[in-house]
């Protein structure tokens, strides 16, 4: 169980050097997009690779905070009954729904994706608009998205099972959404 603990940590660290690295992802987002709009509205000039730098930006932020978000427990719940049961029943919850939804779901997204960008990357695929960005690199954060997903699922599930068997004691700390 040492090993596996191990490995959780280190997929961990990766899922949080992702999550700061999309941090900043979402200030070169703001600063290209207010950029983009002084240059715009002072010089009357604009490119469709500013715009389309922003969406590649986001679709960054996502795929690879998505990792980090589950590391932090900030993923999206349906909260039926998860908020009124004990803390061994959550474990056992998130263990379920990491075997039967989440890692089946992200493995074959993630092997359903790559050859939607190895074909991009193939042919060279660039934006259909005039100064449009190349597109293998927004296809290959889907790749790589799912997969670090993937990665942090089975952290979980390692710490969860290491939780269950009496190895770690983890806090699955979880509040309700105000509403």
């Amino acid at each position: 169980m040492s090993v596996l603990l191990a490995a959780s940590r280190l997929i961990d660290r990766v899922s949080q050097f992702m999550g700061k690295l999309s941090e900043y992802m979402v200030l070169f987002c703001c600063l290209i997009s207010a950029g983009n709009a002084i240059v715009r509205y002072a010089f009357n000039y604009s490119s469709n690779g500013w715009l389309e730098i922003q969406w590649y930006l986001f679709a960054f932020v996502v795929m690879l905070g998505a990792s980090h978000a589950l590391r932090n427990n900030e993923h999206v719940r349906v909260d039926l009954i998860y908020g009124s049961v004990s803390d061994r029943a959550k474990i056992w919850m998130d263990i379920v729904g990491l075997i039967v939804f989440l890692l089946p779901a992200c493995v074959f997204l993630t092997w359903i994706c790559w050859p939607f960008f190895a074909l991009s990357y193939q042919q060279g695929e660039i934006s259909g608009n005039a100064g449009g960005l190349i597109r293998w690199p927004v296809k290959l954060v889907l790749v790589a998205g799912f997969a670090l997903l993937s990665l942090q699922g089975v952290s979980e599930l390692i710490k969860r099972i290491a939780a269950v068997t009496g190895h770690i004691s983890i806090d699955i700390k979880y509040e309700k959404p105000l509403q």
